[in-house]
């Protein structure tokens, strides 16, 4: 039997979720309205019916034993491994295929397959078994709850692995703004994103179909095709996520996902504190069952971060002055630099800017937000009381008042 408490915050949750459902759906310019649906109609992917068999799912895991935090770990480590000879193995099958190499890539194509299907029965164990780690550490850490000052959990730390959806993000040429986002299929082909990218550019807008490391439904739905350390930060940043939104910072980032109330220093902020809290929280985590400190640093090194910054600022620039296509010419011509010394990507553009510099910590971001989200952080005694002190605000000014 479910108690009344209970059923309270369940359907506060599926409230959030299914805000969060259609958050990709917000409206823009009517004109473009019909001929963005025609483009996109072959690869839209409903998250509200996958919030749906999910929720389900999680409804009949409610009656579940759950693993001891220890109990599954091994499960975890080979989960993980599995992961890693896949992706090897479909790089493989890839050189393969273009090689005509028919028996090789019949005899990786059977191996792939028989990985896919022992991860396939691994799948639950090891999300139950990393969910009771994360909840562990959030109890150690003393993080509860956002509502009530009661040693219950909530929001529950609950994610399902698999494939998330590709996001298609649209900006305006003139500036770097999120301004339409919507989710596609997971399964596209890189000549399909760049056909969906190429009929929207028609438009005078920049586009850019993003692959999703996490997206924040309940439970959340986040990518099996990365290693441990990344799905441990990516679960605890989704579950603050969910954490903050039953606060104030984080209730007036919903009503911006769901296009109510929009404020971009608030999607900035909520993104940058979850971040933040995602990877301490991952990171202890990682340390606390799988004891690698040596390789848990990861991620691009100076030169990347100094290169992506200083080309923000000069697009923002150009931009601001009117000379769109100089800025559009400055980001393939830096694309191409950055390609030459080791780091792709595949497009970069406006849209690319508007989705990763929501992140204030991110290096496509020049916000000031980021700063002093950091020294708040680092004022803080305990990730505990950063999430408190940050879970109050309601805008910049409240940040400037507590980090300075």
């Amino acid at each position: 039997m479910i108690s009344s408490r209970c059923k309270v915050t369940l359907a506060l949750l599926i409230f959030i979720s299914i805000a969060l459902a259609f958050a990709g759906a917000c409206a823009v310019d009517d004109s473009f309205d019909a001929q963005f649906e025609n483009i996109t109609s072959p690869y839209r992917f409903s998250l509200f019916k996958w919030e749906v068999g999910a929720l389900f799912d999680e409804l009949r895991g409610l009656f579940q034993r759950r693993p001891d935090t220890t109990d599954g770990t091994a499960d975890v480590i080979k989960y993980f491994a599995n992961a890693e000879s896949l992706k090897r193995l479909e790089a493989e099958g890839g050189t393969a295929r273009d090689g005509n190499g028919a028996n090789e890539l019949f005899n990786r194509e059977d191996e792939a397959d028989e990985i896919r299907q022992g991860n396939a029965r691994l799948a639950n164990k090891v999300e139950m078994t990393l969910e009771s780690q994360i909840r562990a550490v959030l109890t150690e850490e003393e993080i509860y709850n956002p509502l009530l000052r009661l040693k219950f959990s909530f929001p529950p730390v609950s994610f399902s692995l698999g494939q998330p959806p590709n996001l298609l993000v649209v900006s305006p040429r003139d500036r770097i703004e999120r301004w339409k986002e919507l989710t596609l299929e997971p399964e596209m082909s890189i000549d399909q994103m760049e056909d969906i990218e190429r009929k929207i550019d028609e438009y005078q807008v920049s586009s850019l179909i993003v692959e999703l490391g996490g997206i924040a439904t309940f439970p959340a739905f986040l990518s099996d095709r990365n290693d441990l350390l990344f799905v441990l930060q990516t679960a605890a940043e989704e579950w603050a996520h969910q954490y903050l939104a039953f606060t104030p910072l984080g209730f007036r980032y919903v009503l911006d996902l769901a296009g109510i109330n929009r404020n971009d220093d608030i999607v900035t902020m909520n993104e940058t504190v979850a971040g933040i809290a995602g990877k301490e929280i991952g990171r202890a985590v990682y340390r606390k069952y799988y004891g690698r400190d040596e390789t848990i640093e990861t991620g691009p090194d100076d030169f990347f971060n100094q290169e992506m910054r200083d080309t923000r600022r000069t697009v923002d620039e150009y931009l601001a002055r009117g000379e769109i296509e100089r800025a559009e010419t400055y980001m393939e011509q830096q694309r191409q630099y950055l390609a030459e010394n080791g780091y792709y990507i595949r497009k970069l553009n406006q849209a690319y800017f508007a989705f990763h510099g929501s992140y204030a910590d991110s290096p496509t971001s020049i916000s000031p937000i980021g700063a002093d989200i950091r020294r708040l952080r680092d004022r803080s005694a305990s990730i505990k009381e950063f999430l408190d002190t940050a879970a109050a605000m309601t805008g910049v000014k409240d940040l400037t008042e507590n980090a300075r």
